[in-house]
């Protein structure tokens, strides 16, 4: 099942640690490789980075690796957080299938022409983006045509399904990554956490709201990159970028995660999955979020309490939670297994599956045009 030795990946990707999509494809990568018999990786800079030269140059050099590959040739990008190098460096391909993981579903980029120059001039950007939406979307939907989309969360896939009615589309899940035992949540101090890459729409802009409405005897630890950055006050510690240990340390520390994500643009709703409840979920930390875009989905895979309502409201959840060692127990168990499910090795079979069918879809077609 899912057999590709005989044919090469291309994979377009950020680099590592470049936001929750550099850092997933890490892991998404180690996943899929062993499947082909041939990987060739293509890791490019973040968001607004990229000059028109570049991207030129990189899909010129895509298109010689799939016209000089000695096996069949399979095309994946990660395309989501406004980086256009992926998705004009494949708009073009021949002669190979080109297929997308959509991390901010229902756009593919949002911006296709923000480029380096336009990344430097945000009223720019935004003075030629917002009103020519219509535009925009028409281009996505002229290049994804009847490729292969997948997105993690159900949600996404029908709001990707809604704008490109001729793509296959196909709902998968963030993967959990694997991440050593730690001590059980209900064991742990007494404090909720908050993690992840700071920008707009996460929820640290919430903390002191969700603070002042907490027992004081609850701490806030709050990790993550950018995080230094957020101001501090009494029964709120910072703790900035963790990794390793100093990661394994900061779940220890906390009984469940806060996720009171909300709206983060003026172009409309996205509905990314949360990388986040994925790394609380690889420690069984049980997560408490709102209920928003995809986060709703945890309301029935489990390990999450899900909250209508503002910082009130999250705040009367979590201290419920932490003094209820039963529940934190049940979700614990919850994200176990859900971690069984949406390890790695999981996501990599699935996705060589439908990879693979694809394949065999494209050989079938050829043989009919002989």
């Amino acid at each position: 099942m899912g057999d590709l030795s005989d044919h090469r990946l291309i994979y377009l990707a950020p680099r590592s640690g470049i936001g929750g999509i550099g850092d997933y494809a890490d892991d998404f990568l180690a996943a899929v490789s062993p499947y082909f018999g041939d990987v060739v990786v293509h890791r490019h800079a973040g968001p607004g980075a990229d000059t028109t030269r570049q991207i030129a140059a990189q899909a010129r050099r895509v298109q010689s690796q799939v016209d000089t590959s000695p096996w069949p040739t399979i095309v994946h990008c990660e395309v989501g957080g406004g980086a256009v190098l992926p998705f004009w460096a494949t708009s073009g391909v021949r002669d190979a299938p080109v297929s997308y993981t959509v991390h901010d579903p229902p756009g593919m980029v949002w911006w296709p022409a923000r480029t380096r120059f336009l990344a430097q001039n945000r009223l720019l950007n935004h003075g030629l983006h917002y009103p020519l939406r219509p535009v925009a979307q028409a281009v996505e939907r002229k290049v994804v045509a009847d490729r292969t989309l997948f997105t993690l969360s159900r949600i996404g896939a029908r709001a990707l399904q809604q704008r490109y009615p001729r793509a296959a589309v196909h709902a998968e899940w963030l993967l959990i990554p694997d991440r050593p035992p730690i001590t059980p949540a209900w064991q742990r101090p007494r404090a909720i956490g908050f993690f992840g890459l700071v920008y707009r729409g996460k929820g640290f802009e919430l903390i002191e709201q969700i603070r002042a409405a907490l027992p004081d005897d609850i701490t806030i630890r709050i990790a993550g990159r950018g995080t230094e950055k957020l101001p501090g006050g009494p029964g709120i510690e910072i703790l900035g970028e963790v990794n390793g240990d100093a990661e394994d340390a900061f779940f220890a520390s906390i009984r469940a995660l806060v996720v009171p994500y909300g709206q983060r643009s003026i172009y409309g709703d996205a509905f990314p999955a949360s990388a986040t409840v994925t790394r609380a979920y690889a420690y069984r930390t049980p997560v408490v979020a709102r209920r928003f875009g995809a986060l709703a989905e945890l309301d029935d895979d489990g390990g999450a309490v899900v909250v209508d309502g503002g910082p009130a409201e999250i705040a009367g959840a979590a201290a419920g939670l932490l003094d209820d060692a039963s529940r934190l127990a049940d979700l614990a168990v919850e994200a176990d297994r859900l971690a069984g499910r949406r390890n790695p090795e999981q996501l990599g079979r699935r996705f060589a599956q439908v990879w693979s069918e694809s394949a065999r879809a494209g050989d079938t077609a050829a043989a009919g045009e002989r």
